[in-house]
């Protein structure tokens, strides 16, 4: 009895270094594996994609450069209208300015993971480069395309924390403008560009989303009735006064026509005469990403408030 003890103690010691090696090896594997050939699964639109868990060459060919930088993400290819953005000059500086036509170039730049909209051209030559996903602009909300970026970048719980906070110091500083300037009082977001001028609905970027969503501040009744179709209207000089609200976001290019200004219609608006006409740099005010919205927030909070 005794000599067979001693063997199954052995069997048994034996089983249980075994398992323990075998836990090791596969702890010490996760550890010190190669980071870069983990992934995760993306359920984009079209479908799961795998993606790298943890991201270090982004391209991105639309207007999400700001959420990929909030996220702390490496960029190495960015689109134009980013690039040319103020406000991400800094960190954009040694990032290489691209587009879907230049499939050449986004190879060179070797990228792990490739970011666009839905109508990004030469989509299969892309997917061959690295995994690809794209998106449509507006099928959801602003807040909720930042969670989007932030679950493909491995990132979801920083996305939450950060649309958390930003909806409340929104709120917050929108109870605050709506006690100074009446509840009823209205804003209209006007843009020139190109020789034409536009108003736009509460979401099309240029603070839009800010002022009309988690403010609750009010459009105009004829801005509404207008941009309720295609998101903006254009319009001209001549009926401006119709669209202009108590306030006025104007959204400027200085690169194009701004002889508007100078006519006896523009400045006979009550915004303009009363003062309540903010200008801000248009390519600052493009978009809604984290980094853009935080800027707009503190413009709104400086113009409206005075802080």
């Amino acid at each position: 009895m005794k000599k067979l003890f001693i063997p199954l103690l052995l069997v048994l010691s034996l089983i249980i270094s075994g398992c323990t090696n075998g836990a090791a090896e596969k702890s010490n594997s996760t550890a010190n594996g190669d980071k870069k050939d983990e992934t995760i699964t993306y359920q984009s639109e079209n479908g799961p994609v795998k993606v790298p868990a943890h991201p270090k060459r982004v391209v991105v060919l639309a207007s999400f450069a700001g959420n990929v930088m909030a996220l702390g993400v490496n960029l190495v290819g960015v689109d134009s209208w980013s690039k040319m953005n103020p406000r991400f000059q800094d960190k954009l500086k040694n990032v290489e300015e691209v587009s879907d036509e230049n499939v050449e170039k986004i190879i060179e730049l070797n990228p792990d993971l490739i970011i666009g909209l839905d109508n990004v051209k030469n989509i299969d030559k892309l997917k061959q480069i690295a995994p690809t996903v794209v998106f449509t602009y507006g099928k959801v909300d602003y807040l909720t395309q930042h969670l989007e970026i932030g679950k493909l970048l491995n990132k979801e719980k920083e996305a939450q924390s950060w649309v958390d906070d930003f909806k409340q110091r929104a709120e917050k500083a929108g109870n605050e403008i709506q006690a100074k300037i009446g509840a009823d009082a209205t804003v209209s977001v006007i843009e020139n560009f190109d020789k034409q001028l536009y108003v736009y609905s509460d979401h099309w970027g240029r603070g839009t989303e800010i002022l009309y969503q988690e403010m609750k501040l009010k459009m105009p009744d004829k801005v509404k009735e207008m941009v309720e179709k295609d998101g903006y209207y254009a319009l001209s000089l001549e009926v401006l006064p119709e669209f202009a609200g108590d306030y006025v976001i104007l959204s400027k290019n200085s690169e194009t026509d701004n002889s508007f200004q100078e006519t006896d219609t523009y400045k006979n608006m009550a915004a303009v005469k009363n003062k309540h006409l903010f200008e801000a740099n248009a390519k600052e005010f493009y978009f809604n990403d984290p980094l853009t919205l935080d800027y707009q927030l503190a413009f709104f909070k400086q113009h409206f408030l005075g802080n």
